[in-house]
């Protein structure tokens, strides 16, 4: 009888090892995100300024919600234009939800195909390694040696009638680089484990294994990655808007609205015009900034308990 009982005691530990299991990297997430304050209220800030802006910017978005009006040059806030007009008459309200909304759609554009982009190119580089992480290594410190933002000037200067998918584009085409550097070194770490070369040996194709097993293991640091990015791409934009060579002036962006302080009488008297886009892409950015280190924490953490 003792002996009984004592093989069923030594039997439970092991169904509990085997009932356990490790935590998803989404429930990691919402943990870290209860345990930072400064998180949570920066995503609930971020997910109400995206929703006002998206919901305002449709309403606001018939030809005439932001006409010339040369009888209200300049006027300061009132209750017919809650944020005041510009040099042009045109109301400042729709333009800054305009503006937030191509601003957003922008960096989140450029984030996700530069994501994709680098992803494969790094998966590819990292998993082959040889000849032809040798060749792609050599393109990319080509590539990394060119001036960006020199090259996105110039070719914003050259295309005529360029719009927000252009401008995506353009930026795209030299944002990639770094995510695919960092996917490459982790493609590399993941390649050297038992379970790719138990699957190579299997016979299992290098299409399966790079996109089946590989990627998924890497996810979490691909989502802290274009996360952080988003920020950085968010700026990007309004700094090259701002110096005159991001959207066309006829097509609302907060850089477009920022650009209103490089008039000094604009930054003296005229706040309205230029303030409100400043403190909106200031809060996203920081918003942004907050919710992506805790993310971070999120796959470190799951690193580790890996």
């Amino acid at each position: 009888m003792e002996k009984a009982n004592t093989t069923k005691e030594a039997r439970v530990p092991n169904k509990d090892v085997k009932s356990m299991k490790a935590p998803s990297f989404l429930k990691l997430i919402e943990k870290e995100l209860i345990k930072d304050k400064a998180a949570s209220m920066s995503l609930l800030i971020l997910i109400g300024i995206l929703l006002t802006v998206f919901i305002c910017a449709t309403f606001l978005n018939s030809p005439g919600s932001i006409r010339i009006n040369l009888e209200k040059l300049n006027q300061g806030p009132s209750s017919e234009y809650l944020l005041g007009t510009d040099a042009s008459g045109r109301d400042m309200l729709p333009q800054l939800f305009q503006g937030a909304r191509n601003s957003f759609l922008i960096a989140f554009g450029v984030t996700l195909f530069g994501g994709i982009f680098g992803t494969l190119v790094g998966l590819c580089a990292g998993f082959y390694g040889g000849k032809v992480d040798h060749a792609m290594m050599r393109l990319l410190d080509f590539i990394s040696m060119l001036p960006r933002l020199m090259f996105i000037i110039v070719l914003v200067s050259l295309i005529p009638n360029y719009n927000v998918t252009t401008f995506i584009l353009i930026i795209t085409a030299f944002s990639w680089i770094s995510d695919a550097r960092l996917i490459r070194a982790k493609t590399l770490q993941q390649n050297s484990l038992d379970y790719v070369q138990a699957s190579k040996t299997l016979g299992t194709s290098n299409i399966v294994i790079m996109f089946r097993e590989v990627l998924p293991n890497i996810g979490s640091m691909i989502i802290v990655n274009l996360t952080l990015n988003l920020a950085g791409n968010m700026g990007l934009e309004t700094g090259l808007t701002f110096l005159g060579f991001g959207l066309p002036f006829n097509t609302p962006s907060l850089g477009t609205l920022i650009g209103y302080a490089a008039t000094p009488e604009n930054i003296q008297r005229r706040w309205w015009q230029w303030l409100p886009a400043a403190i909106l892409i200031f809060t996203m950015m920081l918003c942004i900034n907050f919710v992506g280190q805790a993310v971070k924490r999120a796959a470190d953490s799951r690193q580790r308990a890996a």
